[in-house]
């Protein structure tokens, strides 16, 4: 774990590829949406996030952060931020203990800070912010949290849509278990209640990757951001006229491994020391 913000990126080198990879797509008629920096960790660790998202923003595609908000508190973290079209911000729990459990933070992170510091972004940030809740079965689904959530997303963010999620991935620990339908219909109403535009994330995203000439290569780093399903990863394969056996020879060389959750069997990037 890691609260000290350093230089993760280049960002002249990060955008040269991005521009490089968005050629690529519009050659093969692909659109783009958001150019969106979701890493293998927390992004505004990266001291480089500023400068990155202004390189990106040189394409005309509207650029965006997927944050924790575990350091929105520092005034730099927010300033880079505010560079950024669209920012979700994540808000799990009001009650500390609570939040200790599902989002496990940094023992130097302070969650008074954390909401001061998101509330402080919403007044100054002038583009979309969003923000995102991950119910827990048995910890933050409970109608007493949930208000408590909705209260102050509603009063401190005021987000153009706030997100309810629930683990549709292999998660972390072994011991996360999914609310069941009727307590995430508890959690729209309420937050509903409160007058914000909330959408449920509750089902599978779908197939519909983006895939360029190296099939392998594109569920790599896939799998680097998150899990893959094994029909997804069987789609990517077969648009690109590849077998299964190169999925077993990742696994076997210890690239990626399997993972069973609920019904289905994930991929699972396996990530070195030293590798981002």
């Amino acid at each position: 774990m890691e609260t000290q913000r350093q230089h993760y990126s280049d960002p002249e080198e990060l955008a040269a590829r991005v521009k490089k990879r968005l050629l690529q797509l519009a050659e093969r008629g692909e659109r783009v949406d958001y150019l969106t920096i979701v890493p293998d960790g927390e992004p505004t660790l990266d001291l480089a996030l500023e400068e990155l998202l202004l390189r990106l923003k040189e394409t005309g595609i509207p650029a965006a952060v997927i944050s924790n908000a575990s350091l929105i508190s520092k005034a730099d973290v927010r300033r880079a931020l505010y560079v950024a079209d669209w920012v979700s911000l994540k808000i799990d729990a009001l009650t500390e203990n609570l939040w200790k459990r599902i989002d496990r933070p940094h023992p130097s992170l302070d969650h008074g800070d954390i909401l001061v510091g998101m509330e402080e972004f919403a007044r100054s940030y002038k583009g979309t912010l969003c923000s995102e809740t991950m119910l827990v079965k048995g910890l933050n689904d409970g109608p007493a949290e949930l208000e408590k959530v909705a209260r102050f997303v509603s009063s401190s963010l005021s987000p153009s849509k706030a997100y309810i999620s629930v683990p549709t991935r292999p998660p972390a620990a072994s011991w996360v278990q999914m609310p069941d339908a009727e307590t995430v219909a508890a959690a729209y109403a309420i937050f509903t209640e409160q007058g914000i535009d909330t959408e449920t994330l509750t089902g599978y995203e779908g197939n519909a990757f983006v895939v360029t000439d190296d099939p392998v290569e594109e569920i790599l780093n896939i799998t680097a951001v998150h899990p893959m399903r094994s029909d997804a990863v069987k789609e990517v394969l077969r648009r690109k006229g590849s077998d299964e056996k190169s999925i077993d020879r990742l696994v076997a060389e210890g690239r990626i491994r399997r993972v069973q959750y609920g019904n289905w069997v994930y991929y699972v990037r396996v990530m070195k020391e030293g590798e981002r």
